[in-house]
């Protein structure tokens, strides 16, 4: 069914709006330059075996015991996240628990619990479960299309549970195929609030007119998905080499009216190849998101794609544009100062639209930035980019792209770019 639904929307979106979205250039680190320009100060040296230390819930293979759970709140959160988990394996190391909490700079909230089966037949097949608690306080919308005033940003808190089972068969390291389903209680929509509060107008008040923005009580949602990828990255947190590739389906069945009912499709890939003696990386990415509904069904306002901030346009504010489609490329070069710390310039381009045959690239954003990385994971960047609205400035701890995205396991609550 998958594949009919995606080959039939797919027919409907042209051919270079596809193949632009696909082979859109970007210029990315190397994981572990062979040879830095730079010798490496000591302290930095330190400071990165000290942080990969402490992170240890991040690392490929975790080990058992208490981890400190940061850089893993959604965009807009705030600058850092931070809360203690808790993983460990039972029936000989075939089974995994792991919980964690955690708290923004701008008060958002997580705790989550989950249990994965993650060596089945071989080693080809993951099966989990994960149950999600969310409290997120001041979530950005600007209003819907691609001409949304910057003038007019609103925020608003969103508060969900999400629970989800999940399974991944993997015919070897590179090709997987996963597939979820997934209940998501109803979303609790109300005024911003916690800390840093930016003082800014009431989504529901400003966009009551959006849908879902006056709904008492939001519908529940079953939620499914199915994706295929075949990555081929050597680092899945810091690629030097390699690439990934995926195609995706999301559907989200409103089972209370079903007037929120709708289908979203995804196609991405990016290549990383290392230049100039692992100074250099140069990669190919593009990620393209539409969403279908049938007559007289909306998507509501807190899961229309949306593009913009330090993931996308990072010319942009974080939530600048959404609508029910979207097309985004970013091109990066970053070079390798000393051994953890690369420097960065890049470029971004993309746009939103009602219609995926309106997709151009419109919105464009260029800047500089600073990596600090370990050979497997970004640690921290930092980000200044430029575009029609202006500077912003961009401290993060997590990866650029948040290719990290696409091991999710639950729904993407509000979608998050």
């Amino acid at each position: 069914m998958f594949t009919r639904h995606f080959a039939s929307y797919v027919g409907r979106v042209s051919a270079a709006t596809l193949i632009a979205g696909c082979a859109s250039i970007t210029l990315a680190a190397a994981q572990e330059p062979s040879k830095p320009l730079l010798p490496e100060p000591r302290i930095i040296n330190k400071a990165v075996e000290l942080v990969t230390g402490f992170k240890s819930g991040d690392t490929a293979t975790p080990k058992d015991g208490f981890y400190a759970h940061t850089g893993q709140m959604i965009t807009g959160a705030g600058w850092i996240s931070l809360g203690p988990g808790y993983r460990f394996h039972l029936l000989d190391d075939r089974a995994l628990v792991d919980l964690s909490t955690a708290l923004s700079w701008r008060g958002y909230k997580t705790a989550q619990a989950r249990v994965e089966l993650p060596t089945l037949a071989d080693d080809h097949l993951v099966v989990g479960s994960q149950v999600r608690w969310s409290d997120l306080t001041q979530v950005s919308y600007f209003g819907a299309g691609p001409e949304a005033l910057e003038t007019q940003r609103s925020d608003f808190r969103l508060q969900t549970t999400d629970t989800v089972f999940y399974a991944t068969v993997r015919r070897n390291r590179i090709v997987s195929l996963t597939g979820g389903v997934g209940w998501l209680t109803r979303p609790s929509i109300s005024s911003s609030t916690g800390p840093f509060d930016r003082d800014l107008p009431d989504t529901l008040d400003l966009f009551a007119s959006e849908p879902g923005a006056a709904v008492a009580r939001q519908p529940r949602f079953l939620h499914r998905d199915l994706a295929i990828a075949a990555d081929t990255r050597d680092e899945p947190r810091q690629p030097a080499r390699g690439g990934l590739y995926r195609a995706a389906w999301s559907g989200f069945n409103d089972r209370e009216t079903g007037a929120f009912t709708f289908d979203r499709y995804e196609l991405e890939a990016a290549h990383f190849v290392p230049l100039w003696a692992g100074r250099t990386v140069l990669a190919l990415h593009g990620w393209g998101v539409f969403s279908t509904t049938a007559a007289g069904r909306e998507v509501p306002f807190y899961l229309l794609p949306s593009l913009g901030g330090h993931n996308t346009l990072r010319g942009y504010t974080d939530y600048r544009f959404h609508d029910r489609n979207l097309l985004g490329v970013n091109v990066e070069s970053r070079w390798a100062l000393f051994r953890h710390v690369d420097a960065a310039v890049f470029a971004d381009a993309g746009n939103v639209a009602a219609r995926a045959g309106d997709l151009d690239f419109a919105r464009t954003s260029y800047g500089t930035g600073v990596r600090l990385h370990s050979g497997a994971s970004t640690i921290a960047r930092f980000d200044v980019g430029k575009s029609g609205e202006g500077w912003h400035f961009m401290f993060r701890l997590n990866d650029p792209l948040r290719l990290s995205r696409v091991t999710r396991r639950t729904a993407a609550i509000p979608f998050v770019p």
